[in-house]
């Protein structure tokens, strides 16, 4: 169990590639990626403005920045994908998150721009990954900052819990 802080960090726990990932896993978690849109939509039924520019934790995002930036994190995995499935282990490029929630279009798009583009995203990505065939998803890309390869079964699973991680800071703002 998670107490203090890093319970507010990782409100669904930190996330724990398993040793073996089975073809139901990854079901699963392409089915968590495709209800993560609804998901996040629905928690934010009647937020405030002020809910909206609330940090989740002390020194962490607001839940605004934390809404922008999931759609920015899935499109660069989305993106992530594509190059395994039609390159050789590709070197992919890490991108400052931090950074990128601190931009302007962070603080003057509204939110619902960003649900938008999640929706749609959601609806390709998981196109895609329904397409995939089982030896796809062995397929990997090089992550320089992690100096390793990661396959594709491990990505999914990373960002479904990745989209649950963002939701339960929604959650803890919402339910304070």
């Amino acid at each position: 169990m998670i107490a203090g802080l890093d319970a507010l960090k990782y409100p669904v726990g930190k996330f724990q590639p398993p040793t073996t990932i089975t073809p139901e896993m990854i079901v699963s978690a392409i089915e968590e990626i495709a209800n993560l849109p609804a998901q996040i939509e629905n928690a934010l039924i009647n937020f405030s403005e002020n809910q909206l520019n609330t940090p989740y934790r002390p020194e962490g995002w607001t839940i605004r920045q934390v809404i922008h930036h999931v759609p920015d994190s899935h499109m660069n995995a989305y993106i992530r994908c594509k190059l395994a499935l039609t390159e050789d282990n590709p070197t992919i490029r890490p991108y400052f998150e931090d950074k990128w929630a601190e931009l302007a279009d962070t603080s003057n798009t509204p939110i619902e721009v960003s649900l938008q583009l999640l929706k749609s995203l959601h609806q390709r990505w998981v196109m895609l990954l329904k397409s995939m065939k089982p030896e796809d998803f062995e397929r990997t890309f090089f992550h320089p900052e992690k100096k390793s390869s990661l396959k594709l079964a491990e990505v999914v699973l990373m960002y479904a819990w990745h989209g649950k991680h963002h939701l339960g800071h929604i959650l803890i703002v919402k339910n304070q």
